[in-house]
């Protein structure tokens, strides 16, 4: 089995506005905001260049659901299917289809808290 996790693909979370939001933190912490949020981009000896993505979500958004929680974790893995097909085995609850897109392919998981997990195996050329 290659790694599970490896790194932090996005922090996602709720807010009761997020245009005024971002604009905050665009001006106050000068983080070039998008519609999205932003997109930070970074590269490493390891695993070469990523993205890793912060971006506030509308309050009464579905997007987390079932997880009744403020925020969503995003990792980064290295082969989505095998490693659903391996948390399958191991018991955990797993969410929905996979998703493919030009900058990647989704997944979703649900930890014992009822924090919804989204795992990505990014492709990180198509924000580069």
């Amino acid at each position: 089995m290659k790694k599970r996790v490896t790194g932090l693909g996005g922090f996602f979370f709720k807010s009761k506005d997020p245009d005024k939001l971002k604009a905050w933190y665009g001006k106050h912490l000068g983080i070039p905001v998008d519609s999205y949020g932003w997109t930070f981009k970074w590269k490493d000896d390891i695993e070469g260049e990523g993205t890793t993505q912060w971006s506030p979500f509308k309050e009464d958004t579905s997007y987390f659901e079932p997880s009744e929680k403020q925020f969503m974790m995003n990792f980064r893995v290295e082969d989505l299917l095998e490693l659903l097909k391996v948390l399958k085995e191991e018991g955990v609850t797993i969410i929905g289809k996979v998703e493919a897109y030009e900058y990647g392919k989704f997944g979703w998981i649900v930890d014992p808290e009822g924090n919804k997990i989204e795992l990505w195996e990014p492709i990180d050329s198509a924000f580069l």
